[in-house]
């Protein structure tokens, strides 16, 4: 795809971390919301399904915590910090298609309460991001 690379620069937040995985986190105490960032989003297509099962499980770092389904193609959601498994966005079974029209707002998945904060220093940071992407 041509000048891919060129529009996912902008949109990148300075203030989330992120996964080489595509996922971000933004991190408010011990508390990490998680969604797929606006690359993965343009990458899987139209969104029309966001399975997750896990909440109320606690899972190491690297873990799947869900699938999206694109209308071509079904991706998995992993875990970019361990801990329990708090909260998914009940927004996504009526609207998962806010996951691509807002991937850094109403389209986030997962609220994680951490068990290491450690690792969310170990994340990427936005320009780390955009040097993978």
């Amino acid at each position: 795809m041509l000048g891919t690379s060129d529009k996912y620069t902008m949109n990148i937040p300075e203030t989330l971390k992120f996964t080489e995985d595509h996922e971000w986190v933004s991190l408010d105490g011990d508390v990490a919301t998680v969604g797929i960032t606006d690359f993965a989003q343009s990458e899987l297509g139209d969104i029309v399904f966001v399975d997750i099962q896990t909440v109320g499980e606690t899972l190491a770092k690297g873990e799947k915590f869900g699938d999206i389904e694109a209308v071509k193609t079904v991706a998995e959601a992993y875990m970019p910090m361990s801990g329990e498994v708090l909260e998914q966005n009940e927004e996504l079974d009526a609207a998962p298609e806010l996951v691509n029209s807002d991937p850094y707002g109403q389209g986030w998945m997962i609220k994680i309460k951490c068990s290491d904060l450690s690792e969310f220093d170990k994340l990427l940071s936005a320009v780390q991001y955009k040097e993978i992407i």
